[in-house]
């Protein structure tokens, strides 16, 4: 501190984490004078000035240009000043949305990839899992020679019917009903899904036959026919959905081949008669 109270250049700056030189753009631009200029022609500031320039700073950081706030300073109303302030904080509520599903995309991905560390991939076992948050989209329609990359197509067009402002960047899966698991129609997804903490829908909370393979999409038939050996062999019956995922995929690994599948299927206990 010198000058009665008043911070150098070097001291102002690093009180508001800015560089000298940007400072030094300040002043030439008119925008931020010094508070006093000594003898030497050193430039001294005021610790009222620590507001302008969180203010200034702000403002830039927000998308306004050092013109733009020029110009508000120079011709500065209480009124003016308080629509710049209204404007910039229904933009500042627009990127606080976005920076939120962003959040919420990255929370979810990643819990889905801890979800498979350290698995036995060869294991099946019975667990229960709690209720989730998902977007169901509507049945498929397999008819008339459609394949699934024409139900997937529908399913983006109708879950944006369903939920307007969905956040639709998740991973898209697939989920097969009772029927459609006892006509072994596996590569036929009954409806697809993504998980969604927007989403009205749930996944049921239960008790799942969980098993595992490696492979590309929709490879799946082999581990359908396990996991019923497994449920049968262990007293269980499908009760319910089957669930397929891929935790591991495009995002994470480099070859189709190596493609983490997750089949989760709703069992129950059999009673014994």
């Amino acid at each position: 501190m010198q000058q009665n109270g008043l911070f150098t250049i070097h001291e102002f700056a690093i009180q508001c984490f800015i560089t000298r030189d940007t400072l030094l753009h300040y002043d030439k631009l008119d925008l931020l004078k010094p508070a006093f200029r000594g003898e030497n022609n050193y430039r001294y500031y005021s610790s009222s000035q620590l507001s302008t320039i969180k203010i200034i700073r702000i403002l830039q950081n927000l998308g306004m240009s050092l013109e733009e706030i020029k110009t508000l300073k120079d011709k500065r109303t209480p009124e003016a000043f308080a629509q710049v302030l209204q404007e910039q904080l229904i933009e500042l509520d627009k990127k606080i949305e976005q920076l939120s599903r962003a959040r919420n995309l990255m929370f979810t991905l990643r819990k889905v990839i801890q979800s498979v560390e350290n698995i036995d991939e060869n294991t099946i076992s019975i667990q229960f899992l709690p209720a989730e948050a998902i977007a169901l989209g509507e049945l498929n329609d397999f008819s008339r020679g459609k394949e699934v990359y024409d139900a997937e197509r529908n399913f983006y067009i109708n879950i944006r019917k369903k939920y307007p402002d969905l956040d639709l960047n998740y991973p898209v899966w697939a989920t097969f009903s009772q029927e459609t698991i006892k006509r072994k129609n596996y590569d036929k997804p009954e409806r697809f899904y993504v998980y969604n903490p927007e989403g009205y829908d749930r996944r049921p909370a239960g008790l799942y036959a969980i098993g595992y393979t490696r492979g590309g999409y929709g490879q799946n038939s082999a581990l359908f026919e396990r996991l019923f050996e497994y449920i049968k062999e262990n007293n269980f019956e499908i009760c319910g959905n089957a669930y397929e995922e891929y935790p591991l995929d495009e995002f994470c690994v480099i070859s189709e081949t190596d493609y983490l599948m997750r089949l989760m299927i709703e069992v129950r206990e059999k009673k014994n008669n």
